[in-house]
């Protein structure tokens, strides 16, 4: 019994580095939740932002960060997205309803990263690389820069929903360079990744096949990027 308990403690403490850990995080407002300054709400559903979210950020930076624009701050259950049609931020919607999810909330800042693409071909979703993200709550819309350290290779219903494992620069997570440093420093934190998305849109949905390093992800990362340059081109975008 006392081996259990200490088990599950130290699952929650896990979930509490996940959500709020971190120190010296230039660039971000005080808040953990909410939206970022530089959006503006048109409606209750709606968040625009000067920039267009999908096609107005570079995916990669001169130094090699990744980009990764908020949807859902760590620690919270909205289902928002950027749209690739319009570039902005909706709140998504399922059976005439906001979508809330009915499960712990996010783990990690979850967001997609911009300009990119993976197509069905390339056994992707053909939407924008999903991302969680490892560090302290940021408000929605906030556009980070990152590190790719591993992925998640994930089934949803029978197809592919890969999901890219990065970490926040400046917090408790910023120097992790693989998932075997994770492993190493934070154990239990990819199992409570896998355990969250095995489960959070109910028991079956989404199956995890196996975890790939940083070097497969910055593999699906170009590729992906490859394949919105290739649609950009096609559309004159």
């Amino acid at each position: 019994m006392n081996s259990l308990l200490n088990r599950l403690a130290a699952g929650l403490c896990c979930l509490v580095i996940l959500a709020v850990s971190g120190c010296g995080n230039r660039g971000f407002s005080d808040q953990s939740t909410g939206n970022a300054e530089h959006l503006i709400r048109t409606d209750r559903y709606t968040l625009i932002a000067p920039l267009n979210l999908y096609h107005g950020y570079e995916p990669l930076d001169s130094l090699g960060r990744v980009s990764v624009v908020v949807e859902i701050p760590a620690g919270t259950s909205e289902k928002w997205e950027v749209k690739k049609e319009s570039g902005n931020l909706e709140w998504d919607f399922s059976n005439g309803q906001p979508r809330v999810i009915r499960y712990l909330s996010y783990p990690g800042n979850y967001g997609m990263i911009p300009r990119t693409l993976l197509p069905k071909e390339l056994s992707g979703d053909g939407d924008p690389l999903d991302v969680i993200v490892l560090g302290p709550a940021v408000p929605r819309g906030t556009v980070l820069k990152t590190r790719l350290v591993g992925m998640l290779r994930m089934r949803d219903g029978g197809e592919q929903d890969d999901k890219l494992i990065a970490v926040m620069e400046g917090s408790a997570f910023g120097s992790v360079q693989s998932l075997e440093e994770l492993e190493d420093l934070f154990p239990g934190v990819i199992s409570i990744l896998d355990t969250w998305f095995s489960n959070y849109k109910g028991y079956g949905v989404m199956e995890l096949q196996e975890t790939a390093d940083a070097d497969e992800a910055q593999q699906v990362l170009q590729a992906a990027i490859d394949a919105y340059r290739a649609q950009s081109t096609q559309s004159g975008h």
